[in-house]
């Protein structure tokens, strides 16, 4: 423990997400409700909950295979698994990993040890390294409520009966299904601050301003029909309102339109 705790982790380096009864309640039965599932797996997991996607796999991680069994960082720079915890404890600081995006795809694992995770050549998961090359990337494998994880190797990480932690499987089965844990802040819904009519494709956004704006009473919209790669350099460039206005114009289809 001693060694473990004298490492820092620090900055990536690379190299090269109710019902309600008509049934009138007391508002202790209400208060009851509103502890969810999803509520009683986190409490249950001593406040660490189920990311649901990759942007989530990010900041403090821990891998948890079968229930509230944790992936454990070993001084050798191996992985084993941990002892199962008792309901409401949280993961032990030697089963604690850090998450840095790579990519929209991928992410990067380091240890306590400050180590990042990947694969030798026999297939067995190490945390030896001190920057991300193409076997220190990860990508999370979402698929029917299940999660596997895959390294660029093409494997997935397991377990083997020892209670080891390998990547030497092509396909994902029960050994290969995990779950990560996360103690990070969620974050607000990306589209939140977001105006209804600008949520979804730039497709989207254009037939939600036509809509909004068109002056015809028919109410039949006119969608300007040219390429689309102008509201993508438009978007980047910050100007995507004028621009949108200005393939509304076109179609004579806005009232602001002179």
């Amino acid at each position: 423990m001693s060694a473990y705790e004298k490492v820092r982790t620090g900055k990536l380096v690379l190299k090269g997400e109710k019902s309600r009864s008509k049934k009138r309640k007391s508002k202790t039965q209400e208060k009851e409700r509103e502890v969810t599932l999803e509520d009683k797996d986190t409490i249950t997991h001593g406040g660490w909950w189920k990311v649901k996607n990759i942007v989530e796999i990010t900041g403090t991680v821990a891998i948890e295979f079968g229930n509230q069994v944790y992936m454990k960082a070993l001084d050798n720079g191996l992985f084993t698994l941990g002892a199962p915890h008792a309901e409401g404890e949280s993961p032990l600081p030697e089963e604690i990993l850090t998450a840095f995006p790579i990519s929209e795809t991928k992410v990067a694992l380091k240890s306590g040890y400050g180590k990042y995770l990947g694969v030798d050549k026999n297939g067995v998961v190490i945390g030896r390294s001190d920057a991300v090359g193409s076997i220190e990337q990860w990508e999370p494998v979402f698929q029917d409520s299940k999660l596997a994880i895959l390294n660029n190797t093409g494997c997935f990480m397991s377990v083997t009966s020892d209670d080891d932690v390998v990547c030497q499987n092509r396909t994902a089965g029960p050994s290969e299904f995990i779950v990560i844990r996360s103690m990070t802040q969620r974050s607000q819904s990306p589209s939140k601050d977001i105006p209804k009519e600008e949520q979804g494709s730039l497709a989207d956004v254009e037939v939600n301003y036509v809509r909004k704006f068109q002056k015809f009473q028919d109410k039949k919209l006119r969608i300007n029909k040219s390429d689309r790669s102008e509201l993508k350099k438009a978007k980047v460039d910050g100007n995507l309102h004028e621009t949108l206005l200005d393939r509304r114009s076109k179609m004579k289809a806005d009232r602001y339109c002179k």
